[in-house]
């Protein structure tokens, strides 16, 4: 994550928009349950928001630097910051109630590894598990802020069949034109 767009992600203008608009328009009337995973927890401004509807919360950030300010900021909460890729979670399977992505599938570069992801995502939830997300659609303001960053925008179109194949059911995605939301369930295990 280059460093304006870093800034602009531990920013107070960014923690209202998430408080305010981007998790009620995700999450909606769901319950989170009692063991969620966050995956791109970045300066954890999610986070501190996911710790406070769950009872645990376990945030994986590839980012050694961010995951160890992280790790330091929380002390003491019920959260574990796992310094992790998405693609490859060393993490259980059928652990978690429930796993959040806010606004990281697209720094994920490609969408085999962006698939990769969301698979690793099913089979570390719970059968019935709920995944839910946003992201950001392609615009030329979007482009400018991930100079020299990883920018692999994710089409809504299709998205739904993605999550299926990823193993996931009853994929809900719908899009206001400048983001994105997304919700599934894990299906049954295999």
């Amino acid at each position: 994550m280059n460093e304006e767009h870093l800034r602009l992600c531990a920013s107070a203008e960014w923690a209202a928009l998430v408080r305010e608009d981007l998790l009620p328009w995700v999450l909606g009337e769901d319950e989170l349950g009692d063991d969620v995973l966050e995956l791109g927890a970045g300066p954890g401004l999610v986070t501190d928001l996911l710790v406070d509807r769950a009872p645990r919360v376990t945030a994986v950030e590839i980012d050694e630097r961010l995951a160890a300010a992280l790790r330091t900021r929380l002390a003491g909460r019920p959260v574990e910051v796992v310094t992790a890729d998405a693609t490859a979670l060393p993490l259980p399977a059928g652990r978690f109630s429930a796993a959040a992505c806010f606004t990281m599938l697209h720094h994920i570069p490609g969408r085999d590894l962006q698939d990769r992801a969301l698979a690793e995502i099913a089979r570390v939830l719970r059968p019935g598990g709920l995944l839910l997300g946003t992201d950001g659609e392609d615009t030329p303001a979007r482009r400018a802020l991930h100079v020299d960053d990883v920018f692999e925008p994710v089409d809504p179109v299709g998205f739904a069949d993605r999550l299926r194949t990823a193993g996931f059911v009853d994929p809900l995605v719908d899009s206001n034109g400048d983001r994105f939301r997304f919700r599934a369930r894990s299906g049954p295990r295999p």
